[in-house]
């Protein structure tokens, strides 16, 4: 019996990774073409653990990084050589980024506080904090301070997959380049099903500041994020009341057991799939809500993002030694030679 094919509501359209990912991989390729081999940025990935995803993720990293002339190199090694294999490739001049794929130690707590996992990411160098989780790069974000000078000159890294998720935006219009850059955002409607520390939290910041209202959704509570403050939701808000009026929907649960129910999406929204599992009945969305643009999924675009995150990060840093730190204006600058 042959495959029925899939009947679209009006306007309703699928969005390919690979559609939004191709001008910044061009971009990325134009800048290694014009590098020597030798003057070619290198990340180094430290897998510590035996995660299939995680495992997946480093093979695919590697050869993206191949294709597109930049270098790569995973190191495995035992969770409890992690913290010095980090800091010798903080010392390493060859080395121009530095990515953990995680989990490691999950939610083992650290003798500093908090989170094991939390500590290294604290212990990458902010030169090399090519996935921008460090404590330096974490307050930056949450600031809304986009800039690692106070001369303006380079701009700081933000987390991968969040940028990706915001470069999706940008590629289909929800940021209005009307306005001016902080403000794009402004009078639009975000719910973000998830609230982790890697992609749920900063991804909620990082539109919040851009001028949307954001609905933060979690296991067990719902806060509305607009710049610079967090707000519980009124007792009587739910997850499809928040989603019901929402011109963005990210699905970020990773989990197969979760789905939403494609009704609650209105027309002509933009619904974003980030998580390895879908968190939404593709089809039934497509065929049923008038106007939507689905996006199943965001790896490549978040590959593209690493990657110019490490270009940026050896652009920002080429040259420097050791870096000071200005806590009066939250910013670092070169040592000064003595």
């Amino acid at each position: 019996m042959a495959d029925t094919q899939l009947v679209l509501a009006l306007g309703a359209r699928k969005v390919t990774a690979d559609e939004v990912a191709a001008p910044f991989i061009k971009e990325i390729l134009e800048t290694t073409s014009s590098l020597p081999s030798d003057a070619r940025p290198k990340l180094v990935g430290f897998l510590a653990n035996s995660d299939p995803a995680a495992v997946k993720y480093a093979q695919w990293t590697g050869k993206t990084f191949q294709r597109d002339g930049l270098n790569f190199e995973l190191r495995q090694v035992e969770p409890d050589d992690l913290e010095r294999a980090l800091e010798e490739a903080n010392a390493d001049t060859s080395v121009h980024g530095i990515m953990i794929y995680y989990p490691v130690f999950g939610k083992r707590p650290s003798f500093h506080g908090g989170s094991y996992d939390d500590a290294l990411r604290d212990t990458v160098s902010l030169a090399k904090d090519v996935e921008g989780m460090n404590h330096f790069y974490r307050r930056t974000m949450y600031r809304n301070q986009r800039f690692v000078d106070s001369e303006q000159a380079r701009k700081c890294v933000l987390p991968c997959t969040p940028l990706a998720v915001v470069k999706v935006l940008e590629h289909l219009g929800a940021y209005d380049d009307q306005h001016p850059v902080g403000n794009r955002m402004s009078g639009k409607v975000v719910t973000v099903v998830n609230r982790s520390e890697v992609v749920g939290r900063p991804l909620a910041a990082m539109l919040a500041n851009d001028g949307a209202t954001v609905y933060s959704v979690d296991i067990d509570s719902t806060y509305v994020f607009r710049r610079g403050k967090v707000e519980p939701v009124p007792a009587e808000a739910t997850t499809e009341s928040c989603v019901r009026q929402s011109d963005v929907v990210v699905l970020a649960v990773p989990s197969d057991k979760y789905k939403m129910d494609p009704s609650w999406v209105k027309e002509g929204a933009i619904v974003v799939n980030v998580a390895s599992h879908k968190n939404i009945d593709e089809n039934a969305l497509l065929s049923t809500r008038p106007g939507v643009r689905y996006v199943p999924a965001v790896g490549k675009i978040t590959i593209a993002m690493l990657e110019r995150n490490l270009i940026r990060l050896q652009q920002n840093f080429k040259g420097s030694g050791r870096l000071v730190w200005d806590s009066s204006i939250g910013c670092v600058a070169p040592a000064p030679d003595h």
